[in-house]
C-alpha cells in the first residue's frame, strides 16, 4: 500500500505560517512538534486524509533553512507512506532511486522516514515513511 501522506511546506515562521494555512483551511493545526534530529519544529494540518506538514528551521545550519536561504519558503517534499518502509526503500533502489538515507530515521508525527534524492525522481524530493 502506498498513499500520499503529506506534503511538507518548507516556512520562516511557523506562528504566521500556521494561521495563514488556518484560515486557507478553514481550521486551525491539530498538532505541533520539535525534531531535534532535523532542527525543525513542524505543524501539522489535516486535509482529507492526508497532511499538511509546515517545517521551521529551528537552527541556520538545518537543511530546511538552507533550503528556504537558497529557494525560498514552498513545497519541500511529498511523503508516501508504505507498509514496510525498508523493503520499500530496496524496491526502489532496484528501480534506479538514489536513497538519501540506507536505514530509516524516526521523524515527526511518530513515523519512521527515509528520502529519495531528488535527482532521481524528476527533482521532487521524496519522502517514504511508515508509522510506528
Amino acid at each position: 500500500m502506498i498513499r500520499i501522506d503529506h506534503i511538507g511546506i518548507a516556512v520562516r515562521n511557523l506562528s504566521e505560517s500556521n494561521e495563514l494555512f488556518r484560515r486557507l483551511l478553514g481550521e486551525a493545526h491539530y498538532k505541533v512538534e520539535t525534531v531535534e534530529s532535523e532542527k525543525v519544529s513542524t505543524s501539522f494540518f489535516h486535509i482529507g486524509e492526508s497532511k499538511i506538514e509546515l517545517l521551521e528551521a529551528s537552527d541556520p545550519d538545518s537543511a530546511i533553512a538552507k533550503y528556504i536561504e537558497k529557494r525560498g519558503e514552498g513545497i519541500h517534499h511529498i511523503a508516501f507512506e508504505v507498509s514496510d518502509i525498508r523493503a520499500e526503500i530496496q524496491r526502489l533502489v532496484g528501480e534506479g532511486f538514489i536513497p538519501l538515507n540506507a536505514e530509516p530515521k524516526r521523524g515527526a508525527d511518530n513515523k519512521l522516514v527515509a528520502f529519495l534524492h531528488p535527482k532521481s525522481a524528476n527533482g521532487v524530493l521524496v519522502e517514504l515513511c511508515q508509522s510506528i
